[in-house]
């Protein structure tokens, strides 16, 4: 039996997220098409009768301008150095650039196998492709290439079977029948902030955070009071929208999701706060479970 963390590394909106929905075909990850979706890195466990991968979802690698950015980071290079492989999941359509040759640098120091795993193959031409898998052959010491599309699952199999030529026999991390440890409290608030990035614009979506005041739940419901947090008193004003519009549609897509995760009735109530500069406080940050999940 093999077995094995496999870390999802890379640059902002790779499509890491897509990725690892893609290898456990559920969703453990919210996913959206805008940068810096993931914040905290998320562990999706994929069981079969002859392996067990724990895949890590991380937050893409970034330029850091807030306490925040260089939180996401470090928990990216930390996930990184103690995994078994890497996959560095570049979006084929721009290539590996110069950030990328900051990032690998650092990630090579490990002495980990490391794959270049180029997703969105299905929004460039072959001939495209083989330039930037020649560009990556060349430039860097990668195990692997493997190109996919993580959207439309393709080539997801062959990275999977790849991967299990650089595993050794091993024990089982988990028991078979655990999928995600992540708690509850935490899948909801993703949720809900999934929500805030897919349904606001600009920077708004950047500077919100979601947080689970209390939780309860009985055979057939369950009740859920949740803080929304914003950087500025306009963006509370945006999130609750003209007579409370984007809020109630917030809370709604939120319900459904939660009532799938959970499946119970779902009462749901959002309040909406203002944090000043919670990006850059390391206590608010710990209180919104940045260091402690």
């Amino acid at each position: 039996m093999k077995s094995g963390f496999i870390a999802l590394i890379g640059r902002p909106n790779a499509g890491k997220s897509t990725l690892i929905n893609s290898l456990l075909q559920r969703k453990v990850a919210i996913a959206t098409h805008k940068a810096q979706t993931t914040r905290n890195s998320i562990l999706g466990i994929l069981n079969r009768e002859d392996l067990q991968l724990v895949f890590i979802d991380t937050p893409g690698i970034h330029e850091a301008t807030s306490y925040l950015g260089s939180y996401m980071n470090k928990e990216a290079y930390a996930q990184a150095d103690g995994a078994d492989i890497i996959f560095y999941v570049v979006d084929a359509v721009k290539g590996l650039g110069r950030a990328d040759k900051e990032v690998l640098e650092k990630l090579f120091a490990y002495d980990i196998p490391i794959f270049c795993v180029f997703n969105k193959i299905d929004e460039l031409s072959n001939e495209k492709l083989i330039d930037r898998c020649q560009f990556a052959a060349t430039h860097y010491d990668f195990k692997e290439i493997v190109p996919i599309s993580a959207l439309e699952s393709n080539n997801i199999e062959e990275l999977i079977k790849t991967s299990l030529d650089y595993l050794n026999d091993g024990v089982l991390y988990y028991p078979t029948d655990t999928e995600e440890v992540r708690s509850n409290d935490f899948k909801i608030s993703e949720i809900i902030r999934e929500k805030i990035i897919l349904f606001t614009e600009k920077e708004v979506p950047h500077l919100t955070a979601v947080k689970i005041d209390t939780l309860k739940e009985t055979d057939s419901k369950v009740t859920i009071e949740a803080s929304i947090i914003v950087n500025k008193q306009s963006h509370k004003g945006i999130i609750i929208g003209k007579q409370g519009a984007m809020l109630k549609k917030i809370n709604m897509s939120a319900c459904k999701d939660i009532k799938a995760l959970l499946g119970k009735k779902v009462l749901l109530s959002l309040y909406v706060k203002v944090e000043e500069d919670w990006l850059n406080s390391s206590k608010k940050l710990f209180d919104l479970g940045y260091f402690n999940e």
